[in-house]
């Protein structure tokens, strides 16, 4: 997926880079096929290495210095690092390690980190060639590893960091006016206009309230972040989005209010989630309206050229937007 948060780097660089984490016995000799870029990401670059010894690793290099990211994406890199910690002292579900990380900017302009290559399969790409019990099967799992995941409590809501707020009203309402900000400032157009949108927020932002305990969110859990092989989830990767919140923001949920996500049948069994309530389901349209909301504005902010995701992403807040009883314009 091609993006200009992609911070790409040339062989020296990456060779110093490998230098720094492993040593310089373990840098690549010259030649071909000891590096290549892992293309399916939307934000980070990665690049798969083949060290001198034979073996395999990533490094993952956040977006330059000088491109411009949605306020949410702002230190994504160490909010990554804080989660992968996180899962790995507090819940079984597999997750990398990190071999070394460098925010020190002396190589690059951003910061970087590695870890051991997944031997396994992406189940976003390979899904298509599943059949629908092996699907489901892996879906199902999917969920069960996400309500581990969201086993984990946070002191309060907001940053893995903190400091946080008290109130999930608080600080999921400043998360969507923080998105809606980034679509002003570049003048993105939503097909709706931007205070009509933040009406319809707050006439039914009264079903936050019900959300007390801060709970880990992964947030970015969708199946082409899931490594899959032989019927097991092998690794969950990408995790730079991870915040304390309301666990039914998590992307597993997102086809219980819009259909063109798939279906959420098997992702609910697995995490044990029963029929969602009247003010459950209000709630997930707001969190369904914020992610559709920044899949519009950040086409503009990734320098996109294809309208394809745009055009889609508006269809999904008019549907939304039709839901809350608005027509579009």
């Amino acid at each position: 997926m091609e993006s200009i948060t992609k911070n790409r780097q040339s062989p020296r660089t990456l060779k110093a880079m490998v230098a720094r984490a492993y040593g310089p016995d373990q840098v690549p000799a010259d030649g071909d096929g000891w590096v290549s870029e892992l293309g399916h990401g939307w934000f980070n670059v990665a690049y798969r290495i083949r060290l001198r010894d034979g073996s395999n690793v990533v490094v993952k290099i956040a977006p330059p210095a000088g491109v411009e990211v949605m306020t949410y994406e702002r230190g994504a890199m160490a909010v990554e690092l804080a989660a992968l910690r996180l899962i790995r002292e507090q819940t079984t579900v597999p997750v990398p390690t990190v071999d070394f990380a460098d925010s020190s900017h002396e190589l690059c302009d951003a910061d970087y980190f590695f870890m051991p290559y997944i031997d396994a399969d992406n189940l976003g790409i390979v899904k298509e060639n599943l059949t629908p019990a092996c699907l489901g099967t892996y879906q199902e799992a999917l969920g069960a590893a996400n309500r581990e995941l969201n086993s984990i409590r946070g002191r309060a809501f907001g940053p893995l960091a903190g400091p946080g707020e008290p109130s999930w009203r608080v600080v999921f309402t400043g998360m969507f006016e923080d998105v809606l900000g980034d679509g002003e400032r570049r003048q993105v157009d939503l097909g709706w206009d931007y205070d009509v949108v933040r009406e319809v927020f707050a006439d039914n932002a009264g079903s936050l309230e019900e959300v007390v305990e801060p709970r880990y969110v992964e947030w970015d859990l969708w199946d082409s972040n899931v490594m899959v092989r032989d019927g097991k989830i092998i690794s969950i990767i990408d995790h730079e989005r991870a915040f304390y919140g309301d666990p039914l923001i998590e992307a597993g949920f997102v086809p219980t209010q819009l259909a063109a996500f798939g279906d959420a049948t098997a992702f609910m069994r697995g995490y044990g989630q029963g029929k969602l309530t009247e003010t459950e389901q209000v709630r997930r349209r707001l969190y369904c309206l914020h992610l559709a909301l920044i899949m519009v504005i950040e086409t503009v902010y990734r320098g996109h050229t294809d309208s394809g995701q745009y055009d889609w992403a508006r269809e999904q807040v008019a549907e939304l937007m039709g839901r809350f009883g608005h027509r579009s314009r």
